[in-house]
């Protein structure tokens, strides 16, 4: 399972021109599943996601969590995280789940984060959708329940 979190002080999703999800401040998290990808890396990447402190205390320095700071979340479903692109110019997306899988496994990702009593708002999965944000920093980090990178 691979992330992209980026800080943000609002995001947004829409679909077909209608605001499907809203957020203030917190995190921005486009979420790729792997066919290798099962519970264990939802837990794993939910509690690093919540527990990471790229968010500014009192001396300016990234010490908080989104947990500490009382902030949001917005998941996005992104298959294309797991394009490979070593070879030739266009992606290979042959790591990434099945969607019947992967849709089960994001929808699994989102209730885990639920149960931690912050706002989590979501795209939908399959969808197309546009997301805007404005990204606080900005401060982008890259995830993998795999530890990759």
């Amino acid at each position: 399972m691979r992330a992209v979190v980026q800080r943000v002080n609002s995001a947004l999703v829409e679909i077909d021109g209608k605001k499907e999800s809203e957020i203030k401040k917190g995190l921005l998290v486009l979420l790729g599943i792997s066919e290798e990808d099962d519970e264990k890396d939802i837990k794993y990447l939910v509690e690093k996601l919540l527990n990471l402190r790229i968010f500014e205390d009192d001396d300016e320095k990234m010490n908080l969590s989104l947990l500490d700071i009382k902030g949001e979340l917005l998941i996005v479903s992104q298959f294309t995280l797991y394009g490979d692109c070593r070879k030739g110019r266009r992606p290979n997306f042959m790591k990434a789940a099945k969607p019947s899988i992967a849709e089960d496994l994001y929808e699994k990702f989102i209730d885990i984060c639920l149960e931690y009593n912050i706002k989590v708002g979501s795209g939908k999965f399959g969808e197309d959708m546009q997301v805007q944000l404005t990204n606080d920093g900005p401060v982008t980090i890259l995830l993998d329940s795999k530890k990759n990178f």
